[in-house]
């Protein structure tokens, strides 16, 4: 027989356990499927110096704050995945792992979620896959001629492996600058971006953006959100690459060749290796059933709540689920909405 629940949340990361605080607060009967086989989410898979962009105590899940890392101002992805699975613990979540979700689907007046294993009927579901498994590289031609490497972030884990080469960082985000500042120091490495990349300035970290991100889920950013500030933030590592002058970006090549990238002027750069750095897209097939019109991966929603499935919410995908849901502190902000909307419309029904 199907198991029955208030609420199915999908995906045990950092939204699915802030998702998970507010339900078990609400007394609510709830569980979390994650398809990881442990807990700490994307953070287990991110390259080795990976850092947060502001300390520890600027990074809380809901009900207890992360603890500083000895020796470190900006907390290790490795430290990040200590504390989800402390944090998991701690408050006895209601996880099962590993449930990878295939689908879901209407039922009457539940919703059925299925797994390999078993069916799941609910309420309410809480979809909170996030997007690290479905990396995004767009089509360039020639891509299928290229004889040398391609990987995306989602692949790489350090620069020694390239050492000695001739790379290509793809990208206009944190994580492309961030790799080119390490590939560089041990290989020749060159930087390609669809449009100048926007620097923030030098002072900006994890600080400023927690206080503009606070301010906008509030209602009360009179000066406009994160982005506005830009999108690179300056950490070390990158003013590192700045002081040595490869801090610069070229417009994007037009296709790849066997053996490199050609501009559209003609001029070409021999390269061994090229690494996208172009971002995610949300991890959304489950709910084909339920979206079938879902534009670019993303979902018309109303705060958290599906504009066209009333008994779906969204959590943690970007700014279109609530301003900086993709962060540990935006999630809880999200999720904390999103459990009381439930919560009153089970009481009312």
């Amino acid at each position: 027989m199907p198991e029955w629940c208030d609420v199915v949340v999908i995906g045990g990361g950092q939204a699915g356990l802030a998702a998970g605080y507010y339900l078990r607060r609400a007394g609510l009967n709830y569980v979390i499927l994650d398809a990881a086989h442990q807990a700490g989410g994307a953070w287990q898979h991110y390259w080795d110096s990976m850092r947060l962009f502001s300390p520890a105590e600027y990074s809380p899940l809901p009900g207890w704050g992360m603890p500083r890392q000895e020796g470190e101002e900006f907390p290790t992805a490795g430290h990040v995945v200590d504390y989800l699975r402390a944090y998991e613990k701690r408050y006895d979540m209601a996880v099962r792992r590993p449930v990878r979700v295939h689908e879901v689907r209407p039922a009457g007046e539940r919703l059925a979620v299925e797994s390999e294993a078993e069916t799941w009927l609910t309420r309410y579901v809480i979809s909170a896959t996030g997007t690290w498994e479905c990396p995004y590289v767009p089509d360039v031609p020639g891509r299928d001629a290229f004889a040398g490497r391609q990987l995306h972030t989602v692949d790489y884990t350090s620069p020694q492996e390239f050492r000695g080469q001739r790379v290509v960082v793809v990208g206009g985000g944190n994580s492309a600058a961030q790799i080119l500042a390490e590939v560089s120091r041990v290989a020749d490495a060159i930087w390609v971006t669809m449009r100048p990349p926007r620097f923030m300035p030098d002072d900006v970290d994890g600080r400023v953006l927690f206080g503009v991100a606070t301010r906008a889920a509030a209602g009360g950013g009179a000066g406009g959100g994160v982005s506005d500030l830009g999108d690179i933030v300056m950490v070390p590592t990158v003013r590192d690459a700045r002081e040595r002058g490869v801090l610069h970006a070229r417009p994007m090549f037009v296709r790849l060749t066997a053996y490199g990238v050609r501009w559209a002027d003609g001029t070409e750069q021999p390269c061994d290796a090229v690494i996208w750095c172009t971002g995610f897209r949300p991890n959304l097939t489950h709910l084909a059933p339920l979206l079938p019109g879902g534009r670019h991966g993303e979902v018309a929603t109303e705060g958290t709540r599906s504009v066209d499935e009333s008994r779906l919410y969204l959590l943690g995908y970007g700014d279109w689920t609530g301003p900086a849901s993709a962060t540990l502190v935006g999630a809880g902000r999200t999720a904390k909405a999103t459990v009381a909307d439930i919560a009153t419309r089970i009481r009312e029904s």
